[in-house]
């Protein structure tokens, strides 16, 4: 998240609510589900986790470069010289955002290198 002056600690309940606002828009009855709201800001995100760079959770610059190379340029990004570990997050291709595909490749790559799988499974519906 940049740095703003209008996003100060006095601001943030008013954004909170405009964010909430909008998704019940589309989501009618959304507000009534909601117990709680806290607001961070950017410097905070980053604090919690310094991979967060200046509140930024998708993990940086998302450049054809990086979308390519994350979080390391090799055949396999998933894939680490720790045997049976693995990434899969914002920073690992196809990159931020809230749909969790990375997870696809990464659970082949694991299927590949610990088992032997070089076929993915039909997870399709039946």
């Amino acid at each position: 998240m940049p740095t703003s002056p209008t996003v100060t600690p006095s601001t943030r309940p008013r954004r909170s609510r405009r964010a909430s606002s909008a998704i019940e828009r589309y989501a009618p009855g959304f507000t009534d589900t909601v117990i709680h709201r806290r607001g961070i800001s950017g410097a905070q995100y980053e604090e919690y986790n310094p991979n967060y760079v200046g509140g930024d959770i998708g993990g940086g610059a998302m450049t054809l470069w990086q979308s390519l190379m994350r979080p390391v340029p090799r055949f396999d990004p998933y894939r680490t010289p720790l045997h049976g570990v693995y990434l899969c997050s914002a920073s690992t291709p196809p990159g931020p955002s809230v749909h969790g595909m990375s997870g696809h490749p990464a659970a082949l790559s694991a299927l590949r290198r610990e088992f032997g799988v070089h076929a993915a499974p039909d997870i399709g519906p039946r």
